[in-house]
């Protein structure tokens, strides 16, 4: 049986992409696939190996395209200082919106899915580390956003940091992206979009504790 082409794979995990956000990855079976995309299950189980592995497939390249888009807004952001800072932030934490304006069912399909329920002994060790590597590539997004804010990396800052770019933006835009109109395009309105700005902004006005006092663990006095 021939596998199918990279060009079709992608456009397989397209329709995966939206199966899993229309019904959650409980409920996603390669059978379901080949029904919606026309592709035999011999050939998806071809392409992929297991079901484990295509989920692992499909959660890692909408990651990567989410992690990809939020450097891009970052690096968009112009000028020094510690107001350019805070806006490196916003935008940093405005990125779901933006990503599900592009992408929709990815931006759906992330919400969904958590990483650790894919990480399993079915998961090739290759794909498990590309997830691990996506994992480190955000802590050094986050690193470089506290060291603009504050001049330091330190585990309080990067943690004011991941408040105001994980915690809030998915506390503000979970509804709209887990109960989409029909259609399935969330819509994430100016209105919320203007109160994250305003609730990362309000965040950022209270600098993080000091770091935790460094103990010498040698014993020496």
């Amino acid at each position: 049986m021939a596998r199918p082409r990279t060009h079709d794979l992608d456009q397989l995990l397209d329709v995966a992409e939206r199966l899993v956000a229309d019904h959650g990855p409980e409920r996603f079976t390669v059978r379901a696939l080949a029904a919606a995309s026309g592709v035999s299950n011999g050939a998806i189980y071809h392409a992929f190996g297991s079901l484990p592995v295509l989920l692992g497939r499909l959660w890692l390249r909408a990651a990567r395209e989410f992690l990809d888009l939020q450097v891009e807004l970052v690096e968009a952001v112009r000028g020094d200082g510690h107001d350019a800072a805070v806006d490196a932030v916003v935008a940093a934490a405005g990125a779901p919106a933006v990503f599900a304006d592009r992408r929709p069912a990815a931006a759906r399909m992330l919400i969904a899915v958590r990483r650790d329920q894919l990480l399993g002994p079915e998961v090739p060790q290759e794909l498990a580390e590309a997830m691990l590597s996506l994992d480190r590539q955000l802590v050094e997004l986050l690193k470089r956003l506290a060291r603009g804010l504050w001049g330091r990396a330190d585990g309080p800052g990067v943690e004011v940091v991941t408040l105001c770019v994980v915690d809030l933006p998915t506390a503000v835009f979970r509804r709209a992206l887990t109960q989409p109109p029909p259609g399935g395009r969330p819509v994430i309105t100016a209105d919320r979009r203007a109160r994250l700005d305003a609730a990362v902004r309000g965040v950022l006005t209270v600098p993080p504790p000091p770091p935790a006092p460094r103990t010498d663990s040698s014993g020496d006095a």
